[in-house]
């Protein structure tokens, strides 16, 4: 028999205990690490890894009460544990079997978003080369809110869903929040000031991205036309593959306890108005099914006016015009139950997509959670939205929803109304501001049966109600 050293036998002991020993750990995801922040008062979902078939023991430190899961074969284990009114800091405790201990610290209780889109969402406070945020240097230098936490998951595409990432919770400090999206800012900023309680900012955003990218197979089902990858190779632009970020970014954070959702994208589709119309309310009920928490706020921000004939400057395409995209979002918000739109008509700029105005971004949002989801009364959260028209011989009055306190142009003559007969041409409109309503005519439409109001690619807003939220542009007519 052939003898074997004791520091031999040591050594194979030793890598079976690195081998074994390290399967035995618990194992989570990145979206769980030192100073998140878990959604108060609910059950919230915790998952990750351990031995086949091994218990797992979770304790927050903000209960006495221990929650037990058990791994499957595969590994994974998933619980729920009960969150308390907002606090902290707490600890989480975690322990499959006999193994380590794991524990995360710094943990805050309060109210999780989920913030993501495309490039004016990840738009970071310090800007892009060449294209500042109006204030960011001010918020950088400052930032030093404890309330806030924020984590950001690195771009990403994946043919099928990705179950982590690499990222961690940030605290605010001059250098994480200087690479943190803008409008996230803002916004999260805001609603601490206000609730005064602990805000988790979850960025899932990806330049250039158009929607089918944020969405999987099965909400793709019922739009044949849009063609799913088959294979790895078939990723040529990971940002306008359909399937793609969603597999790759959104997957991991699926079920992680939040609040709600704030969304800006619809500049990667601008060409395709009609189809977006459908694709949007499909992929937010989608995501409010997978994440099993009910119809979870959902607000959106209507895409900034801006030149987007200059993409085909040899080719003119009516519906190129983003007014039609930004239609259709407008019609989205009574398709898409507990949802809301921010509307930029005032911001944006003709020559940069980007605009640099992310604080009106950012805090109308936050106005929108703060009166539709936490119940705030004694201010404006929405700008005038068109109602209904009424025809009068050659003159037309419009009436407006969200209007309590009435509208105004600021005493500057308004130039953005148009209005077509029955031959669909339009001209410009004369239009006179009454307290809640716009009375409109023209010499040369004596039979008014269309209105359109700002639709072109680029423009400004010249209706306003009187906390100086703009009025979305609109049409009557589905030329």
């Amino acid at each position: 028999m052939k003898k074997i050293k004791l520091s031999a036998i040591f050594s194979i002991l030793l890598v079976f205990w690195m081998v074994y020993g390290a399967m035995a750990q618990v194992r989570l995801p990145s979206i769980f690490s030192n100073d998140m922040v878990l959604q108060r008062n609910a059950d919230v979902k915790v998952w990750g890894w351990a031995d086949p078939g091994k218990k797992v023991f979770l304790q927050g430190t903000w209960s006495d009460d221990v929650v037990e899961a058990r791994s499957g074969a595969d590994g994974k284990w998933r619980a729920e544990i009960p969150t308390p009114e907002a606090g902290g800091p707490y600890e989480l405790r975690i322990q499959a079997g006999e193994g380590e201990e794991v524990v995360l610290t710094g943990i805050l209780i309060g109210e999780v978003w989920l913030c993501s889109g495309q490039s004016n969402m990840e738009m970071p406070l310090k800007g892009y080369p060449g294209q500042p945020i109006s204030g960011g240097q001010e918020q950088i230098v400052t930032a030093k809110n404890p309330l806030l936490r924020m984590i950001t998951v690195p771009r990403k595409a994946e043919l099928i869903p990705m179950e982590d990432f690499e990222g961690e919770w940030k605290v605010p400090n001059p250098e994480t929040v200087s690479n943190f999206s803008a409008t996230a800012w803002f916004f999260g900023n805001l609603l601490t000031q206000v609730l005064d309680i602990p805000v988790g900012l979850i960025q899932v955003s990806y330049g250039g991205s158009n929607i089918e990218a944020w969405m999987d197979s099965d909400m793709l089902e019922q739009f044949p036309e849009i063609n799913l990858p088959k294979e790895k190779s078939n990723i040529k632009e990971p940002n306008r593959t359909a399937t793609a970020l969603y597999n790759g970014m959104l997957a991991p954070v699926i079920g992680y306890g939040i609040a709600g959702v704030i969304w800006y994208q619809g500049e990667s589709n601008y060409d395709r108005p009609d189809q977006y119309e459908h694709l949007f309310p499909s992929m937010v009920s989608a995501w409010r099914g997978q994440w099993e928490a009910g119809e979870f706020p959902f607000y959106f921000a209507q895409i900034a006016p801006f030149n987007y004939a200059q993409f085909t400057p040899n080719e003119v395409i009516t519906k190129n015009n983003s007014a039609y995209l930004r239609d259709a979002q407008r019609k989205s918000a009574d398709k898409i139950p507990n949802s809301g739109m921010v509307v930029l008509l005032d911001i944006g700029e003709e020559d940069n997509i980007h605009p640099a105005k992310k604080k009106e971004v950012g805090h109308r949002f936050a106005y929108w959670a703060l009166a539709n989801t936490y119940g705030l009364k004694g201010f404006e959260f929405a700008g005038p939205v068109y109602n209904a028209h009424a025809v009068d011989g050659s003159v037309v009055t419009i009436s407006f929803d969200q209007v309590s306190t009435g509208i105004t142009s600021y005493g500057k003559e308004v130039h953005g109304f148009e209005l077509a007969g029955e031959d669909r041409v339009f001209h410009p409109a004369q239009a006179v501001l009454e307290r809640k309503s716009i009375k409109l005519s023209s010499s040369q439409v004596p039979k008014p049966v269309a209105i359109r109001y700002a639709f072109k690619d680029f423009t400004n807003a010249e209706v306003f109600s009187t906390a100086g939220l703009p009025l979305s542009s609109f049409r009557t007519d589905d030329w």
